[in-house]
């Protein structure tokens, strides 16, 4: 028996070595320590997983101020007003203080000569120094009988005479002298090129505004002037969608119909309008005219299924829209101003252009923003619209710095090189 146990202890000594040898060639992993382990306990080996990074989204500076932005605010962007004298008035200030419009829109009566339309523009910027964004500060120039220039300007000639020269280098350089004019008053956004085709001879608003009867001519004259306005830093804002040439009704007065399919504006027409989205087009003005083949009930300056189904969706255009100026009969005579700018932009609408009338203008502002706090106006929706009208005064480095005064002989200059091109 006692041979037996030595037998075995013996054995059991030489399997214990084996295994010490077998641990000195192998290494086996590590126990995961257990939560008691004492400091010198072996640290756990796991096995090496490449993380896993969210996707870090790069910090947007306007998405930041739109943050940053009152309700006030916001809303005051989608607002684009007119104004009474020829300097700024208190209801003018009271515009920018209180309800920080987007900007102004200056019309004949407010200007006298260069001079003071320096000095107006600069009053305006001024009074809006401190403000979370800088003012629009536009004009209707287009040439021709659309002029809002003081007469010491030499006179550009209207959109028919560019296109029927045909000349493309002559049109741009009438492209840049318009721009030139508005840019050396302090302007910095001009309601132009008009691309409406004029193809109703009865058409008592646009005529000789077109640059032709035909979708070919329009659009190579009408984004070559486009392109050359936005050379000078000056927004250009084409109009007037879908097209106001075949009219027999002046929208400024009524509500114009126009008894043409989806088809039919798309083969003539939308052609110009869209050779301008192509060419990335700053803005776009939206008309008032009733297509009831399109919508039956709205004009299109209020209908969803032309802004954002055509418009946004169908032809892509993600960039600014403003109404045509909803004080204009086509409106007026039909809606209350208020509930209309409100239902312009839920049909998908960025700016509100009222450019008569303070009672009204206040109206609207107050409309836009009972429906944004009663959440008609989503918030994603108004930030968006201010996303966009913010993203194009950025485009432009908009500032509300002044002019300190306009060389009239040196524009006249360039105007008169321009019509020598022809």
């Amino acid at each position: 028996m006692i041979k037996q146990a030595v037998s075995i202890l013996a054995l059991l000594m030489i399997c214990s070595g084996c295994s010490q040898n077998n641990a000195a060639n192998h290494i086996a992993p590590s126990p995961i320590p257990s939560p008691s382990a004492s400091p010198a306990a072996q640290p756990t080996i796991h096995p090496t997983v490449a993380p896993t990074l969210a996707p870090t989204e790069t910090a947007d500076p306007l998405k930041e101020q739109i943050a940053s932005m009152t309700l006030d605010e916001k809303i005051g962007q989608l607002v684009l007003v007119g104004m009474e004298g020829t300097t700024m008035q208190a209801q003018a200030g009271e515009m920018i203080d209180k309800y920080h419009v987007s900007g102004f829109i200056l019309y004949k009566d407010n200007i006298t000569d260069a001079a003071q339309t320096v000095k107006l523009l600069n009053q305006l910027k001024k009074k809006n120094a401190g403000s979370q964004a800088p003012l629009w500060l536009s004009i209707d120039q287009e040439g021709g009988k659309v002029s809002r220039m003081p007469s010491e300007f030499t006179k550009i000639p209207p959109a028919a005479e560019v296109g029927r020269a045909d000349r493309i280098a002559y049109t741009r350089k009438i492209g840049e002298a318009l721009g030139a004019e508005v840019s050396a008053l302090g302007f910095n956004m001009d309601f132009a090129p008009v691309l409406d085709i004029n193809s109703n001879p009865n058409n008592p608003v646009i005529g000789n505004r077109s640059f032709g009867t035909n979708p070919e001519t329009v659009s190579m004259h009408g984004i070559e002037t486009m392109k050359a306005i936005q050379s000078k830093q000056v927004a250009a804002v084409v109009k007037h969608f879908p097209g106001h040439g075949d009219t027999s009704v002046d929208s400024h007065l009524e509500l114009p119909v126009v008894n043409k399919s989806l088809a039919e504006l798309q083969a003539f027409e939308l052609l110009p309008f869209v050779e301008a989205i192509k060419q990335d087009a700053d803005a776009i003005m939206i008309a008032h005219l009733l297509i009831p083949k399109i919508d039956k009930n709205d004009p299109a300056s209020l209908s969803k299924t032309m802004i954002t189904d055509i418009l946004r969706v169908d032809l892509g255009y993600d960039g600014v829209v403003i109404t045509d100026d909803m004080t204009m009969g086509g409106i007026t005579g039909h809606f209350d101003v208020g509930e209309a700018a409100v239902r312009s932009i839920l049909a998908g609408s960025d700016m509100i252009l009222v450019g008569h009338d303070y009672q009204t203008q206040v109206s609207v502002l107050k409309a836009l923003k009972l429906s944004a706090r009663d959440g008609i106006i989503t918030k994603d929706m108004l930030d968006q619209s201010v996303y966009r009208i913010l993203s194009l005064k950025e485009k432009y480095k908009l500032q509300d710095t002044s002019v300190a005064s306009v060389d009239v002989k040196a524009v006249n200059r360039q105007i008169n090189a321009a019509l020598q091109a022809k």
